[in-house]
């Protein structure tokens, strides 16, 4: 087995819902020795991989704490491959294929695996389709992303790309709105019609979205807010444009 090809999942909401998507391959999973089934999510753990034709090791703390790097992983972890991503062709080819206009999450330079995680869990329940993140400068989306994600980010559709700037504009070339979300923006958040093929830019924890990748965008849209503070973390401000995209878009339907 080549290790530079698999990762250490940890946690058991990433592992069960690893092995519920069932996307990855699992080459062993670790149980620390006498786990208590009490939990009812420990009793859902034990019930999945009864089903499974998995190896895996009791194993004590010691090693498991080696093998996730002191993680917080509940007494369980699993050598799984990398996670599957999709590249700009992947994704346009699926484009071309849908049934209903796209709605994509574009993330300009997350780094905090936190806020990763946390954006990838709203946007799968605000119905996102696709998640776009660059191939550098940018957290990845590696075991701690879903631990932080409580295992959503093993449901997700991300796509890696290149170049930012670029590939909104083949997004507008096959027809998709783009909206970044900025704090100058001249478009209130509750007055943006999020119909059809849409994708929402999202900046990055220090500095936003990049000066080059916001004037590739049509229009920029801001949260309403009042009293003395003026900004809010990146995951909550993603989570309440996400949000209401989704009421938006669900209106229409």
């Amino acid at each position: 087995m080549d290790n530079r090809k698999t990762e250490i999942l940890s946690g058991i909401h990433p592992v069960i819902e690893a092995l519920k998507a069932n996307r990855r391959k699992f080459f062993k999973i670790f149980i620390k020795k006498n786990l208590k089934r009490s939990r009812p999510e420990i009793n859902a753990f034990f019930k999945h991989i009864d089903h499974m034709n998995c190896e895996f090791e009791y194993v004590d703390t010691r090693l498991l704490d080696e093998l996730t790097n002191n993680a917080k992983h509940q007494g369980i972890a699993a050598r799984v491959s990398a996670f599957p991503v999709m590249n700009n062709n992947d994704f346009f080819a699926r484009v071309e294929k849908s049934e209903k206009p796209p709605f994509v999450l574009i993330l300009e330079n997350i780094e905090d695996p936190h806020n990763f995680g946390a954006l990838i869990r709203t946007a799968l329940c605000a119905g996102a389709d696709y998640i776009m993140i660059p191939k550098d400068r940018s957290v990845a989306p590696v075991p701690s992303v879903s631990r932080s994600s409580a295992g959503a980010m093993e449901y997700a559709e991300i796509c890696l790309i290149t170049n930012t700037a670029s590939t909104i504009r083949k997004l507008k070339d096959k027809g998709a709105w783009i909206a970044g979300l900025d704090a100058s923006g001249e478009t209130s958040l509750f007055d943006t019609d999020f119909s059809g093929f849409f994708a929402l830019v999202v900046g990055g924890e220090h500095k936003g979205i990049r000066p080059l990748v916001k004037k590739e965008c049509d229009f920029l849209i801001s949260i309403p807010m009042q009293g003395k503070i003026n900004s809010l973390n990146a995951s909550v401000a993603g989570g309440i444009v996400l949000y209401e995209a989704f009421r938006k878009r669900n209106l229409l339907n």
